[in-house]
Parts: C-alpha cells; structure tokens; sequence
C-alpha cells in the first residue's frame, strides 16, 4: 500500500525498457517485411491462405539473411586467404 519503493521502480522500468526492445525487434521485422517482402500487399481471401502467404515470406526473410551472413563469411576468409598468400610470397 501506499508509494512503491525505489528498487521497484528500477525493476519495473528495466522490465519496461525490455519489454519496449523486444517491441521494437519484431516490429521492425514486420516493417521490413511490409517494404521488401510485400506483406502489406495480401490479398488471400481464405484465413488459411493469408497465413501461409506471411510464413512463407518470413522463411524467405530469415533465409536471406542466412544467405547474407554466409556470403560475408566466406567473403572474409576469401580476403584473408589472399592477403596471407601475398605476404608468404614477399
């Protein structure tokens, strides 16, 4: 009863702040979707087809950036070979 202690409102406002980052994740996600992936485009008519369309946008989503982060890899270690096979010729 009466006014909360200190200690919980640092706990409730940290709670808040996680709670508002996790939010912020998945809704910038969902915009993403909406500008590259056309989500805001749907137009199924059956329930059951809507949901299949928006899953299989975020498998093509999520496997793009599987792509990405791939493709940076064996960028990275392509350079690096290269840079130690020039300096073993020198």
């Amino acid at each position: 009863l009466g006014r909360p202690s200190r200690t919980e409102d640092k706990t409730l406002e940290g709670v808040a702040r996680q709670d508002a980052s996790e939010r912020n994740a998945v809704e910038g996600k969902f915009g993403e979707g909406k500008r590259k992936y056309g989500l805001g485009l749907i137009r199924a008519r059956l329930q059951e087809t809507s949901e299949t369309v928006v899953a299989l946008q975020f498998l093509i989503l999520n496997l793009e950036r599987k792509l990405r982060v791939l493709f940076l890899k064996f960028l990275h270690n392509t350079i690096l070979y290269f840079d130690n096979r020039n300096l073993a010729c020198i």
